[in-house]
């Protein structure tokens, strides 16, 4: 789907059939999953390459910041899918010339959809290139706040249910455990994801900074702007780093209560044994079939075999109870 966002441009489809043509007054066209005709329409009328699907597959820093014929070709990963529930990273690539902004995009991440929705509202969002290109990455900087923020909380809760104040309640069946450690998985993955498109929007930033277009004289507000979004993206990466630790500590102190759990079932299964061994030898021994055993003769044999029996099952059991190891 093409679309083109500025002044006089509500983002309506353009059809890329015949002699069409994308309005002059265009600042910002959009390829959703393009075709063929599209992207050639789009090159026709800005005079620029666009980036094809497997152009922005590549991860490599010089294939995904570069300058050529006076645009700036710029690929930032960006997170979509958390609602529902499938997060990933998806390429989106930003062709910046003079006085126009190409999106090349094979998924609706939410900011940029937001950002296209407030567009049709506000066209003073597009009323040039560069604040397209600025805005939008406001808007895929400031998902992602949201986004750490909601893991934030997520890690709160797990915390609150691995170091709950009852013993009891920190008794984990296994059910509830594989819930938890799947819980922890996925957001840690959540989290990578965050991170990694707060390091490839970094980059994007960094590079655009560098450029001559944001060092001319009139752009000195771009230039405050870029600045502004570098350390809130800094700042984010800081805080994504920390809340991967601690992340990190819940999943350490989650398997140490594991340990725990397993070390008292074994231990429970030591004592119990060493109690209802002695019973066992001695009914061993009054069970044998030996026709010489004078124990066999005696009135009182087995009432006494079953107390003594009792007394070498009580014995061990109050002696561990004694030294508190049970």
């Amino acid at each position: 789907m093409l679309r083109a966002y500025g002044p006089g441009c509500d983002g309506s489809l353009v059809e890329a059939k015949g002699e069409n043509k994308i309005p002059d007054t265009a600042t910002w066209i959009d390829l959703e999953e393009p075709t063929k005709e599209e992207e050639a329409l789009v090159e026709r009328c800005i005079h620029l390459n666009v980036p094809t699907q497997s152009e922005l597959a590549e991860i490599e820093p010089s294939s995904r910041l570069f300058e050529r014929n006076g645009a700036l070709y710029m690929t930032v990963s960006v997170l979509y899918g958390v609602q529902e529930g499938q997060p990933a990273t998806s390429p989106i690539a930003f062709v910046l010339s003079d006085d126009r902004l190409v999106t090349v995009r094979y998924a609706t991440p939410k900011p940029v959809r937001a950002f296209a929705e407030h567009a049709r509202r506000d066209p003073e969002l597009v009323r040039d290139a560069p604040t397209v290109l600025v805005r939008m990455l406001d808007a895929i900087i400031d998902r992602l706040a949201d986004e750490l923020e909601s893991v934030s909380g997520d890690i709160e809760q797990i915390s609150s249910h691995i170091f709950h104040k009852q013993m009891d309640e920190r008794r984990i069946p296994a059910a509830r455990l594989t819930a938890l450690l799947t819980r922890i998985g996925r957001t840690q993955a959540l989290l990578a994801k965050i991170r990694y498109t707060s390091v490839s929007t970094m980059r994007a930033l960094s590079f655009l900074s560098g450029s001559h277009r944001a060092h001319n004289e009139s752009a000195a507000d771009l230039r405050n702007h870029l600045t502004s979004l570098a350390t809130d993206t800094t700042s984010l990466g800081e805080h994504a780093s920390f809340l991967s630790d601690n992340l990190q500590f819940l999943l350490d102190a989650s398997l140490g209560l594991i340990s725990i759990e397993q070390n008292a079932a074994m231990k429970l299964f030591s004592w119990a044994a060493v109690v209802f061994l002695p019973p066992t030898l001695i009914a061993g021994i009054f069970g044998m079939n030996f026709h010489y055993m004078p124990e066999l003769d005696w009135h009182w044999g087995y009432p006494a075999s079953l107390a003594l029996m009792l007394a070498s099952a009580v014995g061990p059991y109050l002696y561990f109870k004694k030294r508190g190891w049970i």
